[in-house]
């Protein structure tokens, strides 16, 4: 909202000029000024002087009025050094000149010489000190103004401020945020009776409202009463508009209205503004056609009128007013290129720039921030580099919001180092400047390099925000740093830096690098939980480990009354698909269709990966066929179900499904492929993916796709094939290529290439737990029990643990969990019975014989005999034929690989027990039916 124009102090009337009046053929002062010829009115100004009778006071006002309204301070000094020619300002009337003369000077903006020809001043009345205070008010230096005020309100002799005095300096006050002056100002309108000055009030209306008091304004307003005017409204529904109060600014438009009072260009600018920000389009269309109605010129208005419509995400309708203004100047054209901007038309925005040249429109800063803006979303480099050196070559890099504005600009064209460039070249750097080059350093995976500009900016003095913190915690998520996170968690505590999304955040990271203790602690300090907070910790359980954690804390989620959306529903989908557990995962599913979420994107691959990990192919195929859009993550969770199952062939006509439909296969959806094809001993087919995915897709393999081949080649007995491969690996190999050929050796007994294969990973991964107990079970196949008991001794001296082997089966809602020689059950008893009745009915029928070779330590045949029959598979099975009816499939997911005789064992009670049982090991899915496994004994 336009601020109020405060009139110019009324001119006191001066004596009539003695000179005699000019020819009638010739114009007079007056009306040459009113005509605005300057020229003229020197030339006349100049024939009027004579020796001892300067020209008329009156005379020097108009053209000094003349002067300040055209800016011409080289005119205004020649009129000055006249006045002090010809003695004008020695005489009575030279307080009204000096007057005349500041006031010239101050719209000239040639603040010092009306200093000192206000310090020379023999007499300074109420207009003089009024004008200087109007000089600095005009020159932006509010603080000289007030300052100018207190020392007339200091002065003994000086006159009394009247109301001109009190409506300057308290716009003053608004401009410098100095609601202390201003409520003394507002005192002493009170004592002098100035408040009920129109002029007055609307400038404390104003003063109170840029100083965030607008309870204070609006109490002003309201007492105004009868003293109102347009300009009252404007500056009230202005204060609304600067509080962030909108639905206020309407109401009291509507009052305004109702009061029987006309808008003006400024009344309706704000109202625009209103609507801009509430996106009341059909208000904001109102007032278009009322303007229109009415046959306003409406030119003034049209900006706002293309801003509304902008922030309405109307384009076609800002385009249309853009072409009806007639005079277009900078902020239309400025204004029509940020609405292509915001509304993500960012092609159309760049076409516009052309046009905008075209149109010989020389762009600005305001121009090339949007500009820049544009060329970043559409990651375009190079035109953004031709941005950058427009901007350099018209000195425009060196405004603050352009240098800010051209590194995100870098940012999102993935180009660090020139926004590194930018940031280096800035002279000066603000605490968006500071912000941006660390969050671009987080964000492009140089982490050490934004703590360390952190660190900088601390130097620097700068003021560290919840922003700047949540890149500094970006950097410590990439780092996987505990002891940094911890630094910048206290920090960030310690500076009252903390708000919920901060706080939710630090929840995430604390989870990422493994610290569940902490992200609980945070999350059980907080009292206001959203539901991003109960998102969070449900990932930090599920990310590590902790799925029936994460299940039990999304009932509780609920229980609080916390609705969940998309994002928590894909998150404890993931966590039951991991726990593998039908029936809440078909409680979700049913929890989803009865919302009306829509069944695409990523839910709808999260059902997918759901139902395939909880082992129903059914029901992951179903909802798979009945999604309407399938993208490349849909088609690729589908090719990893059916890989996962053991179906390599459906996995392969998948895939070309896939490319049929024009999708693209990614570096994922090729990972998928090459797994499916490595449990189904497909190995032609996996070699001629992996050279479709480097030859005709032009993809980089990762090494998870060498290893998928490696794997592929070994476990298919060509373990001296798979170390060529190795060799001839176009990358360095890492330690999951290497752990894939240990793992065929192992199988297939090849001890001479294990030994090769177990240096290079405990030499890559010495601190991975898990490469230790591979090692140590070849060692243990391979009968070399030194070798064993020192691989152990190495695990316990660096801390390292195993994790023990677990099974699990959902039986109706409930898990039960089992570990070898588990006696932690409440039907343990019953469980170690009916297990001892399957294994002599297996042995008796199925002619079922230990294959002890399975037992990996340095213990006697019946020891180890006794170790089988108590894996912890065999427990879960036991009570699942207990605890259901006859011919129930059986359910059961085990942490580790299933051992060859606990395979044997299940395909026996599969078909002893007429049971199917599925069971999903840490590699792949086997179904058990009629005494045969879906693997063909090969996993």
């Amino acid at each position: 909202m336009a601020a109020t124009v405060l009139p110019l102090h009324p001119v006191v009337h001066r004596r009539p000029p003695p000179a005699l009046a000019p020819p009638s053929h010739a114009p007079s002062m007056r009306q040459l000024c009113k005509d605005g010829d300057l020229r003229q009115a020197l030339r006349l100004l100049a024939a009027r002087a004579a020796p001892g009778r300067p020209p008329p006071a009156e005379h020097y006002g108009w053209v000094l009025d003349l002067v300040a309204a055209k800016r011409a301070a080289s005119e205004g000094r020649q009129v000055h050094a006249h006045a002090v020619a010809t003695g004008c300002l020695g005489d009575d009337d030279g307080a009204f000149v000096a007057t005349k003369l500041l006031f010239m000077y101050g719209k000239c903006g040639r603040l010092a010489e009306a200093r000192r020809l206000f310090d020379g001043m023999p007499v300074r009345t109420v207009f003089s000190w009024n004008a200087l205070i109007g000089a600095y008010l005009s020159a932006g230096s509010a603080g000289e103004a007030v300052g100018v005020y207190r020392a007339l309100r200091a002065s003994e002799l000086g006159p009394a401020p009247d109301g001109c005095t009190l409506a300057s300096v308290l716009k003053a006050c608004g401009a410098e945020g100095d609601g202390l002056c201003g409520r003394e100002a507002h005192g002493l309108a009170v004592k002098r009776g100035l408040d009920r000055s129109t002029l007055v009030a609307n400038a404390l209306v104003g003063m109170y409202s840029k100083c965030g008091m607008l309870d204070s304004a609006l109490r002003v307003f309201e007492w105004m009463r009868d003293g109102r005017d347009v300009a009252s409204w404007n500056s009230a529904m202005s204060g609304c508009v600067q509080n962030g109060m909108f639905l206020e600014a309407l109401d009291l438009f509507r009052r305004m209205q109702s009061s029987g009072f006309s808008m003006n260009s400024y009344t309706t600018v704000g109202v625009l503004q209103v609507c801009a920000e509430l996106a009341q389009l059909n208000h904001g269309r109102e007032l278009h056609a009322a303007l229109l109605k009415c046959g306003t010129e409406f030119n003034i208005q049209c900006n706002a009128l293309l801003v509304m419509y902008s922030k309405c995400g109307q384009v076609d309708s800002a385009l249309r007013v853009f072409h009806e203004i007639d005079d277009k100047d900078y902020i239309s054209w400025n204004s029509m290129l940020s609405c292509y901007v915001q509304n993500g038309l960012y092609a159309e925005a760049i076409d516009f720039f052309g046009e905008m040249v075209q149109n010989s429109f020389e762009p600005d800063h305001a121009c090339i921030v949007s500009l820049s803006s544009a060329v970043g979303h559409l990651g375009w480099l190079i035109n953004g580099r031709e941005v950058h050196a427009y901007a350099i070559k018209q000195r425009l890099d060196t405004d603050l919001q352009v240098a800010n504005t051209l590194m995100d600009m870098y940012i999102k064209c993935s180009s660090v180092d020139c926004s590194a460039r930018v940031f280096e070249r800035m002279r000066i750097k603000d605490h968006v400047s500071w912000t941006t080059i660390i969050a671009c350093y987080a964000q492009c995976s140089r982490y050490s390099e934004a703590i360390e500009m952190f660190r900088e900016a601390q130097k620097e003095g700068n003021k560290v925000d919840p922003m700047m913190m949540g890149s500094i915690l970006e950097a410590c998520s990439g780092l996987k740093s505990i002891s940094l996170l911890k630094q910048a968690h206290s920090y960030a505590t310690r500076n009252g830096l903390l708000d919920l999304v901060l706080k939710n955040r630090i929840i995430d990271i604390y989870g990422e690098c493994g610290e569940v203790c902490c992200a609980l602690h945070i999350f059980e300090m907080l009292e206001k939980k959203d539901i991003v907070t109960w998102t969070s910790m449900i990932n930090c359980y599920a990310n590590n480990g902790l799925l029936s954690e994460a299940i039990t804390l999304f009932g509780a989620m609920q229980n609080a009354g916390i609705q969940p959306d998309s994002v928590a529903l894909i998150s404890i989908l993931g966590a039951i698909a991991g726990l593998s557990s039908l029936t809440k995962g078909k409680e979700v599913h049913g929890f989803l269709i009865r919302g009306k979420f829509p069944m695409e994107g990523a839910v709808v691959s999260s059902l997918v990966d759901m139902y395939s990990g909880c082992g129903s192919m059914n029901y992951a195929l179903k909802v798979f066929d009945l999604a309407k859009c399938k993208d490349v993550v849909l088609w690729t969770a589908m090719i990893n179900a059916t890989g996962m199952h053991g179906h390599g062939r459906q996995a392969i006509d998948i895939f070309k499904r896939m490319v049929e439909t024009g999708v693209s296969p990614d570096h994922v959806s090729f990972l998928a492929l090459l797994y499916a094809c490595s449990h189904s001993k497909l190995v032609e087919e996996g070699k001629f993916y992996l050279d479709m995915m480097v030859s005709k897709c032009r993809l980089q393999p990762w090494q998870e796709h060498y290893a998928c081949v490696v794997d592929l080649l070994g476990r298919s007995g060509q373990t001296e094939e798979a170390y060529k491969f190795i060799k001839s690996m176009p990358l360095e190999p890492k330690s999951v290529v290497w752990c894939a050929l240990l793992g065929a050796c192992r199988v297939h007994k090849n001890h001479e290439l294990a030994v090769v294969a177990t240096d290079k990973l405990l030499e890559l991964e010495p601190n991975n737990p898990g490469n230790y107990v591979l090692v140590s079970n070849v060692f243990a196949e391979m009968g070399k029990w030194s070798n064993v008991k020192e691989v152990r001794t190495r695990m316990t001296e660096q801390g390292l643990r195993k994790d023990p082997a677990c099974s699990w089966i959902e039986i109706g809602s409930n898990i039960h969990t089992f570990t070898a020689r588990d006696h932690s059950h409440r039907d343990s008893q019953a469980i170690h019975l009916k297990l001892a009745e399957i294994t002599e009915k297996l042995r008796k029928e199925g002619g079922y014989v230990e294959d002890t070779s399975f037992v990996l330590h340095d213990v006697s045949e019946e020891e180890k005999i006794d170790l089988l029959h108590r894996h912890s598979e065999r427990l879960a099975i036991a009570f699942g034929l207990i605890s259901t009816a006859s011919g129930t499939p059986l359910r059961i997911t085990k942490n580790l690989r299933v051992c060859g005789d606990c395979h044997e064992f299940t395909k026996l009670v599969s078909k002893l027990f007429e049971r199917k049982i599925v069971v999903r090991d840490a590699n792949r899915f086997h179904h058990f039916s009629r005494g045969s496994c879906s693997c063909g004994d090969f996993w």
